[in-house]
């Protein structure tokens, strides 16, 4: 399912690199200054949790500031590279949280939980090579 769903996400990306707009110099700043401020929100928010939790937390905060920042570029010169660097730091993002969510867990079952992470990074990896750039 999670593979599916990263297929959906690029086919979209790639529909947004053929459809989207350029945003001009100030929107870009505007939308850069935007997705900082939502990131320092955020990392505020995790500061209020305690152990994995937290660690969850900054994760996909930091992830979620990348890849909007990847999305931004995406937006304002599109390429295929700008496309492809979305799917990667898409990838990632996932990867970084599911690890992390993993270490909530001992033994057989971490185990199990880190390997299943590394898999669905290494599948998503693999779609990427479709992305030219």
């Amino acid at each position: 399912m999670k593979a599916g769903l990263f297929g959906i996400a690029i086919a979209s990306t790639l529909f947004a690199f053929g459809s989207a707009q350029a945003l001009t110099q100030d929107e870009y700043k505007v939308a850069k200054a935007k997705i900082e401020a939502d990131y320092k929100v955020a990392k505020a928010k995790c500061d209020t949790l305690k152990d994995n939790a937290k660690d969850v937390c900054m994760k996909q905060a930091k992830g979620t500031e990348n890849l909007a920042k990847a999305e931004l570029e995406q937006q304002y010169k599109p390429s295929p590279g700008n496309a492809r660097k979305v799917a990667e730091e898409r990838a990632e993002l996932n990867y970084e949280v599911a690890k992390e969510k993993c270490d909530a867990q001992k033994g057989d079952a971490k185990s199990a939980c880190v390997n299943q992470a590394k898999a669905d990074h290494d599948r998503a990896k693999a779609d990427m090579k479709a992305i030219k750039g």
